[in-house]
């Protein structure tokens, strides 16, 4: 199974693609989509689901899960425009008929760390070691969206352990 994972934003959008296999999960590729802020909303929504549509080409990824939109009372417009950046990512992934998991960054940090509250450095770390890697991989934006991979085949997988464990 190959697994897109989004960290969605206007400026920096990070994504990662994993592969299922019985080794372990395994990076295809990983970066972010970078978008320059003088540019017009409208242009830097268009360069996100561009690249999205080339990543996803590409790749031909079987699911893809995206970090959940989080709103604080504090910063409305930081919500509104990263639901701008998940709407063009989603959009592409329809467009395609691929499943899309929708997942809270909550979950994805509890997943990876058991805390739901922990820092993005201790997601990095966690990604770093759940994926057998010799170096941190960086910016978080990557870090975070492999997180979200990495969480996704985690909930796909959970069937197939119940499944498997099941007596008649």
């Amino acid at each position: 199974m190959r697994l897109l994972g989004i960290d969605p934003a206007i400026g920096c959008t990070g994504y990662g693609v994993i592969d299922a296999v019985k080794s372990g999960p395994r990076v295809v590729e990983a970066g972010t989509i970078d978008t320059a802020p003088a540019l017009p909303l409208a242009t830097r929504l268009a360069e996100i689901h561009e690249q999205i549509e080339a990543i996803l080409a590409e790749h031909k990824p079987d699911r893809m899960a995206i970090e959940a939109l989080y709103a604080h009372y504090r910063h409305p417009r930081t919500a509104i425009i990263m639901g701008h950046a998940r709407g063009v990512v989603m959009l592409a992934a329809a467009r395609r008929g691929l499943e899309v998991l929708d997942l809270p960054a909550t979950q994805v940090k509890r997943c990876l760390t058991g805390n739901g509250r922990a820092s993005k450095q201790q997601v990095q770390r966690a990604v770093q070691v759940a994926l057998g890697l010799n170096r941190l991989l960086g910016p978080l934006d990557v870090s975070d969206a492999l997180a979200v991979a990495l969480t996704a085949l985690q909930e796909s997988e959970q069937p197939r352990r119940l499944a498997a464990g099941a007596t008649r």
